[in-house]
């Protein structure tokens, strides 16, 4: 994931500073959006619950319903996409990358995010296109005539994002190929299998468990 770093002088003359400050601006609107689209999901989970027992008990199910659930798709599958590539969530294929160290790791990065800009360049054409064909054409969903348009700009939107974010990362690759000795500022670094794991049993109090356990065990064994 991308960590906030001390930089030395010489490390803010190569643009360190102001790439970090980017990236903390960047990283605000990314928490927004991710933190809408759990707050979505969640509504939509609670929806779900009125409309299972408004049918099954009361016979009275919301009207529009499977209508309302096609469209949010595009809320939690897109909305925090820029988010998850800046935490360095998204599934990465590492069994070349993860082999190479130093300035030749950071050229075949950059390398990757020019791909991945194209890629999504292309897709925000295409999905702003077809937003506003939606729009012109008054396309709307089956049963309720929800229109479509609002859900399908989404996307678009949470790609340009995405395109932001990566074009951030693809600046701090290119620093790091161009001064081998600066630190590393506004890009998602390789994770260690072992210490994300331990990450993640940490946050989920099973490595303090697991060391109070051992602790116990200890003091037994000394007693």
């Amino acid at each position: 994931m991308t960590e906030s770093v001390t930089l030395t002088p010489g490390q803010e003359a190569s643009g360190g500073r102001a790439i970090h400050r980017v990236d903390r601006l960047l990283h605000a609107i990314e928490r927004v959006t991710a933190i809408a689209s759990g707050l979505f999901i969640f509504g939509l989970m609670l929806v779900g619950v009125v409309q299972i027992v408004g049918r099954t008990v009361f016979n009275m199910p919301i009207f529009g319903y499977i209508d309302a659930i096609e469209m949010s798709i595009a809320v939690f599958a897109f909305l925090a996409i820029a988010y998850c590539e800046r935490m360095n969530g998204h599934v990465r294929m590492e069994l070349f990358v993860g082999r190479l160290r130093g300035r030749p790791l950071w050229i075949a990065e950059a390398a990757g995010q020019v791909v991945g800009l194209f890629v999504i360049a292309v897709l925000i054409w295409y999905g702003w296109d077809h937003a506003m064909r939606a729009y012109e054409y008054g396309d709307s969903t089956i049963d309720a005539q929800i229109p479509w348009w609002p859900s399908k700009l989404l996307i678009p939107f949470a790609f340009a994002l995405l395109f932001v974010r990566l074009l951030v990362n693809l600046i701090g690759y290119i620093r790091l190929a161009a001064d081998g000795t600066a630190e590393p500022v506004a890009v998602p670094l390789i994770s260690d299998v072992r210490e994300l794991a331990r990450g993640e049993a940490s946050e989920a109090g099973a490595l303090e468990s697991s060391d109070t356990a051992r602790g116990v065990d200890n003091r037994r064994i000394g007693e």
